[in-house]
């Protein structure tokens, strides 16, 4: 007799007879959903249909003809006893051996009776017995000629249909066998023919609802994927690599151990191992010299990436052979034909493990990116499999090291499989960036406390290690420059402006401060928050013009630029600003305008919005997918910001990506605006990117002021860069003695804030300020 028992793994289910404390079987429904859950439904179902019955709904009902045939064959009567029964069953399904009739027929026995105890008449328990054994002989005739086996038969059902199959499955396991039953809806129909659970255990894992798309055809796709993928990656490596578990923790030390006194006789050993900071300043270089050296001296190859695992390139993608896949497991087993190496061991192993490891990164993420990321992982294979595999001995396990390297999760996943092969990897993060650390729980970390400012693995070429008084200064200035207020030149690469909402008057007391003085200044995480000014000041106060004139000469310092909105061009402070000196206009040097002037104007004859055939970089080629091509950007011969510090420039191109996905800028994303912005913002004047080099974001930041006293309109093209400025930092003050609409006009949105000051003034006009005299004291405006 076989009992149902608990168990706390459904891997248990997989145990033959033998591997079981006794006669044994599970009886389980499952409820909940999980990709664990899904892969055991899956290997499951495979065994069920290899030694077993599979359900789908209910089984199928008893008809006449079935009726018909078991009277014909076992004529009309019926007696409730068990040896009644064990005779019949030798005769009807002759293929049982007598201790399977013997198992069927004390189930049926137990099973008819309690209906019996339950005051169901004879006729009920006659109909409930014919019925059983047709369902047995029409579709349980093969399981049951199986029970008591080694192998303990199977039997998946997705769903429940009534009590009666309920009862005859709870006989078949009392007989000898497994049975599972998936409810996709939960148990609200199971409840009502067990409503106390006796028949059968819930498997109580935490899991969500069910795929709307589940089904058993889904499974039997599935299945037929993973059959296919054992065709070609093989169902198990044919290396077992012992990883980690036998080393001291001593770093490199231990990763110069030949591999012939790793671990026990006959393993091959490796690590997967990190190294953040250095244990000595002084004697790191030299370390890392010594062991380039004992590598060669072992005759290991040494592979070594510093920086970044690069993208691979259009040929190495091009060189990968793939096709259209609807499924993870598709994509995996299709695109892992493309790893080919001379030792088919190797191989089959690395092509295991792609296998294996690629589709846990499958989750969330669209079929189109995870095709891409198993491509750009098969690109990195191909790209070092020569010199890590070629002519491979136990003897000579090659070296994989990367040396300063950010590891975003597709780079971690090929180090993840990289780590099932007979290859040391070891990632080496003396500055203790924490975008070089690789989030695998393979992978061992050793962590030291002092950090060193090397670029690259010193190897011949010319390459940056600090002496020790210079890491003493940088230990200084983390003193001196950590969460004090006091900031070192240039400390911040990143910074996000929010624009200030002030009185009118408080813009001429925090106008030339610098910005850690400004209210809701921040730094958080390596970033600033800038402070700034973007403000419409409309009418002139008491209708004074020389106050008027004044009060923006009081706002003329070093870091300004003066646009006169009339003449179009540009004034200074009097030995400030070259514009005044040299006489040029805007419309001579326009930093905005588009056409012929700018190199990325998508069609520099006609629309900036359509591209020409005679230009090779136009704005278009830099927007794809709804993502700025910086690459192409900083590839293209126009690039004028190539000059800038990197920090800046990546400034620069952050903002411009946000510019277009505000959608401040009205007609974004419809007709080419993303284009005119791209060909605007690339523009900028020679003295803005000055302006650009020299800013420090916690210090004074480069400021516009824009004045129009007339009825001239701003240009969008205008409208654009000045709001690009103030998402880069910039004050910009728009002085409108008019008060006439002017830049609201471009944007989608209310983003400037407006102060009315006086009443409005017509055609004034703009003076020379290295004329203008200040009042004595500076009297405030």
């Amino acid at each position: 007799m076989f009992q149902h028992i608990r168990t706390d793994s459904l891997d248990n289910y997989f145990l033959n007879l033998n591997q079981r404390n006794g006669n044994n079987v599970f009886f389980y429904r499952i409820n909940s959903y999980s990709n664990d859950i899904w892969d055991f439904i899956c290997r499951y179902y495979e065994q069920a249909r290899k030694n077993g019955v599979i359900i789908d709904g209910r089984i199928p009902a008893v008809d006449q003809n079935h009726i018909s045939y078991y009277h014909e064959m076992m004529g009309d009567s019926f007696v409730l006893d068990r040896q009644f029964i064990m005779t019949a069953l030798q005769k009807w399904l002759p293929r049982m051996n007598a201790i399977q009739c013997n198992e069927i027929s004390r189930s049926m026995y137990d099973t008819i009776s309690e209906l019996a105890s339950k005051g169901k008449n004879q006729n009920i328990l006659k109909n409930a017995y014919i019925k059983f054994m047709c369902w047995l002989y029409y579709r349980f005739e093969s399981l049951v000629s199986r029970l008591g086996e080694n192998e303990i038969p199977k039997i998946f059902c997705n769903g429940i249909g009534s009590h009666y199959e309920l009862m005859l499955l709870s006989m078949l396991s009392s007989a000898g066998c497994d049975i599972v039953i998936v409810q996709t809806n939960g148990d609200t129909q199971y409840s009502v023919f067990d409503p106390d659970s006796e028949i059968s255990d819930i498997w109580t894992e935490t899991g969500t609802a069910f795929p709307t798309d589940f089904s058993i055809k889904k499974i039997q796709q599935t299945v037929s994927e993973k059959l296919n993928a054992v065709s070609i990656c093989g169902d198990k490596p044919l290396y077992n690599v012992v990883t980690n578990s036998w080393s001291s923790g001593e770093g490199l030390s231990d990763v110069l151990t030949p591999p012939e006194q790793r671990g026990q006789e006959n393993e091959i050993c490796n690590i997967f191992g990190q190294i953040n900071g250095v244990y000595s300043r002084a004697d790191y270089v030299n370390e890392l010299i010594s062991f380039r050296n004992n590598m060669n001296n072992q005759k290991r190859n040494l592979i070594i990436v510093n920086n970044e695992i690069a993208e691979p390139t259009y040929d190495e993608i091009s060189d990968i052979v793939r096709s259209n896949y609807s499924t993870p497991l598709m994509a995996v087993t299709g695109i892992a034909r493309n790893i080919n190496i001379a030792d088919s061991s190797l191989q089959q192993t690395l092509r295991y493990y792609f296998s294996q490891i690629m589709p846990k990164y499958a989750v969330d993420c669209s079929i189109n990116k995870f095709v891409n990321m198993c491509v750009y992982v098969i690109c990195w294979i191909k790209r070092w499999q020569k010199k890590l595999f070629s002519g491979w001995k136990k003897e000579n396990i090659p070296c994989f090291m990367l040396f300063n390297c950010k590891i975003d999760e597709i780079r971690t996943a090929f180090l993840e499989i990289l780590s099932f092969m007979p290859v040391d990897i070891v990632i080496l993060n003396p500055v203790m960036d924490k975008n070089c650390i690789a989030y695998n729980e393979r992978c061992s970390i050793l962590n030291y406390e002092e950090s060193l400012d090397i670029d690259i693995f010193p190897e011949g070429v010319a390459m940056r290690a600090g002496t020790v008084a210079y890491h003493a200064e940088r230990e200084l200035d983390t003193l001196l420059y950590q969460d004090t207020g006091i900031y070192r030149n240039h400390q911040y690469t990143k910074a996000s402006a929010i624009v200030l909402d002030t009185m009118f008057e408080e813009i001429e007391i925090l106008w030339n401060e610098e910005l850690k003085y400004r209210p809701n200044f921040s730094t958080d995480n390596g970033e600033v928050i800038i402070p700034v000014f973007f403000a419409k000041v409309s009418g002139v106060k008491e209708g004074n013009p020389k106050a008027y004139w004044q009060f923006i000469k009081k706002l003329n310092t070093d870091d300004t630029i003066i646009i006169n909105g009339q003449t179009t061009s540009f004034t200074s402070h009097v030995n400030a600003n070259p514009y005044n000196a040299m006489g040029r206009t805007l419309g001579s040097l326009n930093p905005y305008t588009l056409g012929s002037s700018n190199p990325y104007s998508a069609n520099r004859r006609t629309s900036p919005y359509n591209q020409s055939a005679n230009t090779t970089q136009g704005a278009v080629s830099f927007w794809k997918n709804n993502i700025l091509q910086r690459t192409a950007i900083k590839n293209s011969p126009d690039y004028k910001y190539k000059v800038l510090r990197e920090d800046m420039q990546n400034h620069i191109l952050d903002k411009l990506q946000m510019l277009i996905e505000s959608r401040i800028i009205k007609g974004t994303f419809e007709n080419g605006m993303e284009y005119k912005i791209i060909s605007t913002v690339l523009n900028l004047d020679r003295d803005i990117i000055r302006k650009l080099q020299n800013f420090d974001f916690t210090k004074k930041n480069p400021k516009i002021i824009y004045i129009n006293t007339g009825d001239n309109s701003i240009t969008q093209e205008q409208a654009i860069t000045f709001e690009f400025l103030s998402m880069l930092g910039f004050d910009v003050l728009f002085m409108i003695p008019t008060g006439y609409n002017n830049i609201e006009n471009y944007y989608s949105r209310s983003i400037i804030s407006e102060h009315q000051i006086g009443s409005y003034v017509y055609d004034m006009k703009v003076p020379d300020f290295s004329r203008i005299r200040l009042p004595w004291g500076r009297k405030k405006y």
